[in-house]
């Protein structure tokens, strides 16, 4: 499975004036850094918690099986699209009888291709995350996100980083980790 971002999440202009806030800086000198920081920051909190803090559309490339395949992104707001994917020659749009999807309580998606053509693959585009801006996040995921870019920032120059995350941020993140059963 390979997941790729189609359109990433719009980072507010608050985000930065936020971790400007929490560094005590209030110069714009440093803001690119501290703007690429913060755009890495969700990272890290999806790959801790399991879960997309900020909505993104996403598009993976999944085999064509008639049996249920997961996305690998949650919670999954809605699928747009699937596309047949052939060894050869462009992309094709599979009709809705091809395919089946599934939204789960949980915030999983899944598909599985009854009628794939001649696609081995299927390109599968999609809406996830947990709030639609900036300002819609949970107040602990928030909080880590600028914490753990408060971190990076702090440590730029040290060669002998610590573990990711720092224990503040796991704390306010624990809360929101889902776990999987390998």
């Amino acid at each position: 499975m390979k997941r790729a971002i189609i359109t990433p999440a719009v980072l507010a202009p608050s985000a930065l004036a936020e971790l400007k806030d929490w560094l005590g800086i209030t110069v714009p000198g440093d803001d690119a850094q501290l703007t690429a920081l913060l755009r890495m920051a969700p990272d890290l909190c999806e790959d801790f918690t399991g879960t997309m803090p900020l909505q993104q559309v996403c598009e993976e490339v999944l085999p064509a099986t008639p049996g249920w395949t997961r996305l690998s992104a949650r919670p999954v707001q809605a699928i747009t699209s699937v596309q047949g994917i052939p060894a050869e020659g462009p992309r094709f749009a599979l009709a809705a009888g091809d395919y089946r999807i599934e939204l789960d309580a949980d915030g999983g998606g899944r598909i599985g291709t009854l009628r794939p053509g001649s696609a081995g693959r299927v390109a599968v585009r999609f809406s996830a995350g947990l709030a639609a801006d900036w300002a819609g996040l949970p107040d602990a995921l928030r909080h880590g996100v600028l914490r753990i870019a408060a971190h990076q920032y702090r440590l730029r120059e040290d060669e002998a980083q610590s573990a990711l995350p720092p224990a503040a941020v796991a704390a306010l993140w624990r809360p929101w980790r889902r776990l999987r059963l390998a």
